[in-house]
């Protein structure tokens, strides 16, 4: 059987030719800077191979990582966040808080007037 893939489409099946990339092209790649795989432009080639591209979202330009995702390190991380909690003492029972004390029966009312001095506070209409 022949590796060409076919195509169909309302006028037919169709074979469909895999054009070689070409410099100016747009693929997709992963891009370190935005960190997804995004559309690149092909800005390097060395023969028919794609060396470097440039992310047209933020137009960094990196080598071709043919959209391969980076390894994740999140295990590593996870490990050193268990090892941190293991040395961690446990906290002992939380003492019960201390009793509020009855409030009295005389509170005073503090209005500006009181909390500046009885002097006049600059607002509003001036009393002779």
């Amino acid at each position: 059987m022949n590796t060409r893939a076919l195509h169909s489409s309302p006028w037919g099946n169709h074979r469909m030719e895999h054009r070689r990339v070409r410099l100016g092209d747009v693929i997709d790649d992963y891009c370190p800077r935005c960190r997804l795989i995004m559309n690149h432009g092909v800005v390097g080639m060395v023969g028919d191979e794609v060396k470097k591209v440039r992310c047209n979202t933020c137009l960094s330009e990196h080598q071709f990582r043919h959209g391969k995702l980076p390894t994740r390190r999140r295990s590593e991380g996870k490990k050193l966040f268990e090892e941190v909690l293991k040395g961690i003492a446990k906290p002992a029972e939380p003492e019960p808080p201390a009793p509020v004390p009855p409030a009295s029966p005389h509170r005073k009312l503090y209005t500006i007037r009181r909390s500046i001095g009885g002097k006049d506070s600059g607002k509003g209409p001036r009393k002779s």
